[in-house]
């Protein structure tokens, strides 16, 4: 276990963290959140002895082994396979483990062929890959995860939750995919305010935590500052009289013991909405039998690709990287043209392109602003700079250069150059990339009050749930359109790669093979497991809101009696006191009890959520 002693860390003038404290205990699997900037890379960092605190301690058992996904690429094999390998257990070394690490490398997206390959032949990602194979086969004490799955498609991804669900050590995760870290953590911290906060639960339970700690803060200062306005008016009032003089003195002394709660300081979040042209025809967009490759050596990307585009479509393209996700909104875009095949276009589309791609495009030696200028010439630089606050760059930080921006700052950049190009088609590819969890919900709500249709590339199946009513997938070595949500693609069709992994990993472990499922029993068991799924996750949801609305019932009467108290007390109606005084109490007794029981009842959801998240898994 790690335990973290009153640490402080700054640079320069900025303070990152101010006496944190908190401990990771044997089993749990933490989810770091934090907004972008605000110190999650930098305590891995301290974790890891790579950088130094200002002061405090970080407390680690000697022989526990800490292993983390490195962004450093350096290899000294000559194949994948064998790179893998070398971080195997010492023990492990002498016997033929090489399964496991090719088990991990095809979880991971290697297909064989890539074994025998030198791992410098891999794209970026593809080698980020291969670092995170290496930390998993190590099987340490604990892992440090930061953003593992911005290299992974979406098989990927769900392959990875299955082994971290399995995972038996301690781990911390850093990840802007809400539903990925609520799927494999047991615990969540925060860094907020320069301190660190950590309950047992998800992300969502310990916002909703913060805001209600928030909110209490701000009533208390409220109440505060108001009583300290009466007994200001009290001593300036009866400052001059000789026959209140005591009772001046003793507001004057209980004034100066009084402390002083500072008004909190706001967390900005994004808060923008795209902005549509009208359109009052039936489609915006028809694509008849696409095809496209980069050669006329290799097999087609894309063939005899056949879809429309209505005016308030959601369509999700998913698909593992590398197939041609991307290439179909280049094409969508105009940026490539098909081999054969058409794109017919209505007259009045007008469309907007967030591309991967796009972020290599800003101008690193421009300005913020300058690059908001260049995507709407006709603005002056009063509307550059309201863009620029409504994407997070206020005052001087307009004036930051590209250069210098984060990958986070940058797709803001490019959000914002969105923001001011009207259209009715929005074309995003990964546009949550680099983004924190509060800008990911702002952009998802702006997708979402969108008034036109959106064509996405993305690996989150969060934003696929959020959105997506059509599919184009690319899977099993073709592209196919699918009429319905994620959530029926997968009850009805599923991942190629999934099914052939499972298999795998039954045959490992032993599980007979002999009579495999027809496909009509595989979707009777998982309609079974949805049913039961459904009826008790629905049965927790309505005890957890039943118990929130009596907490906000219960708060809303103690602010209500707290103010009636406030006023008795002035009065001197000692009889009312003692009353409002015991019924208050009693009250915030009866919301500390409810709130442990919110607490067992979110634990029994999520351990719940898990346990049919890999019954399902084993279904497929």
């Amino acid at each position: 276990m790690i335990q973290v002693s009153n640490l402080t860390k700054s640079y320069g003038e900025q303070v990152i963290f101010d006496g944190v404290s908190f401990s990771i205990s044997p089993g749990e699997r933490v989810g770091l959140v934090g907004r972008n900037g605000h110190g999650k890379t930098t305590l891995f960092r301290l974790i890891l002895g790579e950088e130094n605190a200002d002061s405090g301690t970080i407390s680690i058992p000697n022989r526990y082994i800490i292993s983390h996904l490195s962004q450093h690429i350096s290899f000294t094999e000559d194949t994948i396979l064998e790179e893998g390998c070398l971080s195997l257990r010492p023990q492990e070394k002498g016997r033929d483990e090489t399964y496991k690490v090719e088990t991990i490398l095809n979880g991971l997206g290697f297909s064989k062929k890539d074994f025998d390959r030198n791992p410098y032949e891999l794209s970026g990602g593809y080698q980020i890959r291969l670092n995170l194979a290496k930390v998993l086969v190590s099987e340490p004490d604990m892992i440090l995860l930061d953003e593992p799955t911005n290299y992974l498609d979406i098989v990927s991804v769900r392959w990875l939750t299955r082994f971290l669900l399995a995972w038996k050590g301690e781990l911390i995760i850093i990840t802007h995919d809400r539903l990925f870290m609520d799927s494999v953590t047991t615990h969540t911290m925060a860094i907020h305010r320069c301190k660190v906060k950590k309950i047992a639960g998800s992300t969502q339970k310990l916002y909703d935590q913060i805001a209600t700690e928030k909110e209490v803060y701000e009533q208390t200062r409220t109440n505060i500052e108001k009583k300290r306005r009466e007994d200001e008016q009290f001593i300036n009032r009866f400052r001059a009289k000789a026959s209140k003089a005591r009772a001046v003195q003793s507001r004057i002394k209980q004034l100066e013991k009084k402390e002083k709660l500072e008004e909190l300081s706001d967390v900005k979040n994004l808060d923008f909405k795209f902005k549509s042209i009208p359109f009052f025809g039936k489609r915006l967009m028809d694509v008849e039998d696409l095809l496209f490759s980069f050669d006329h050596v290799s097999p087609p990307l894309i063939e005899g690709l056949n879809f429309s585009v209505a005016k308030n479509d959601r369509i999700g393209v998913i698909g593992k990287n590398g197939k041609g996700k991307t290439t179909l909104l280049n094409l969508l875009a105009g940026e490539l043209s098909p081999i054969s095949g058409n794109i017919i276009t209505h007259p009045k589309l007008k469309a907007a392109y967030f591309g991967q791609t796009n972020i290599d495009r800003l101008n690193p030696q421009k300005t913020v602003e300058e690059e908001m200028l260049d995507a709407h010439p006709g603005h002056d630089r009063r509307a550059s700079r309201s863009i620029c606050g409504l994407m997070m760059f206020d005052g001087d930080k307009a004036l930051k250069k590209v250069s210098i921006l984060s990958g986070g700052e940058k797709s803001r950049v490019l959000l914002g150059k969105l923001l001011v190009s009207p259209a009715n088609l929005l074309l995003l590819d990964e546009p949550t990339n680099h983004l924190d969890m509060q800008s990911i919900d702002s952009v998802l709500e702006a997708i979402n009050k969108f008034d036109g249709a959106v064509i996405v590339v993305t690996h989150s199946e969060l934003i696929l749930n959020s959105l997506a009513t059509k599919l184009i997938v690319f899977d099993k070595g073709k592209v196919s359109i699918f009429e319905g949500t994620y959530h029926d693609f997968l009850e009805r069709i599923g991942w190629e790669d999934e099914a052939s992994l499972i298999t795998d990993s039954n045959s490992r472990n032993g599980k007979s093979q002999d009579k495999p499922l027809s496909k009509k029993d595989e979707r009777r068991a998982r309609a079974q497991i949805i049913s039961e799924r459904s009826k008790i996750l629905g049965a927790l949801k309505s005890r957890i809101a039943k118990t929130e609305n009596t907490i906000i019932s219960l708060e809303k009467e103690i602010n209500q009696n707290s103010e009636a108290y406030l006023e008795a007390c002035q009065a001197g109606k000692a009889e009312l006191i003692k009353k409002l005084s015991k019924t208050i109490h009693e009250s915030q007794k009866k919301v500390e009890e409810l709130f442990a029981e919110l607490e067992v009842l979110f634990d029994e959801r999520e351990k719940k959520t898990k346990e049919f998240e890999e019954r399902l898994g084993s279904e497929s």
